[in-house]
This record gives structure tokens, sequence and C-alpha cells, in this order.
């Protein structure tokens, strides 16, 4: 094997081979800096992600209170028409006047004898 005479070709070997290195060099900044770009985009996505979730559950827990609210006052507006109206029921049942026939015995009776039940 024959070494290559130190000439014109081993200078633009050497050339070469800076050039490469330099091609190298500056790549691989690129890359770091690439990286670094990236790796801070990754950061401030996954802090705005953490943040609107937060904002979410936030906004999730007050609309489940309201409703939760709205419910409540919905059954005690409900059940004090239920105790009224079982109020109501027991006054007509207590002076004679229920929702069943039974209940309304004299003034069917004196609708149906009309004047002869009077006597």
């Amino acid at each position: 094997m024959s070494t290559p005479a130190h000439g014109a070709s081993a200078s633009d070997s050497v050339e070469a081979l800076k050039r490469v290195k330099a091609t190298e060099n500056e790549w691989e900044t690129r890359l770091g800096a690439a990286r670094k770009d990236a790796d801070t985009t990754l950061e401030r996505l996954r802090a705005e992600a953490a943040t609107a979730v937060r904002a979410a559950q936030t906004e999730a827990d007050h609309d489940r209170l309201a409703r939760v609210a709205k419910a409540h006052a919905d059954i005690e507006a409900e059940a004090a028409a239920i105790v009224a109206d079982g109020r109501n029921a027991a006054e007509q049942a207590r002076s004679g006047e229920g929702r069943r026939p039974a209940d309304k015995k004299s003034a069917i009776l004196d609708v149906v004898l009309g004047e002869f039940g009077q006597e």
C-alpha cells in the first residue's frame, strides 16, 4: 500500500475533514437549539393543559353545586306542596269533604233527597 503524498491532496483531505467537522458542529448546534425549543414548547403546552384542566374542573364543580342547589330547592318545593296537599286532605276529611264519595255522603244525600232529606 502506498501512503498518500503530502501535497495538495492531503491538504484537500484535511480541509474536507474540517468542513465535515464544521458541518457536524453546526448541525449539532441546530439540533440542540431545536431540542431546547421543543422542550420549552412541550413544557408550555403541559402547563397550559394543566391550567385548562383545573379551570374545567373548577367550572364543573360550580356547575355541579348549582345543579345540586337547584335540585334541593325543587325537592323542597315539591315536599312543601305534598305537605300542603296532605294538610288540605286532612282538613277535608275532618270536615267531611274528602275526595271519595263516602266522604261526601251528606252532600250527596242532600242532592238526591232534596226536600225529603230535610224532614
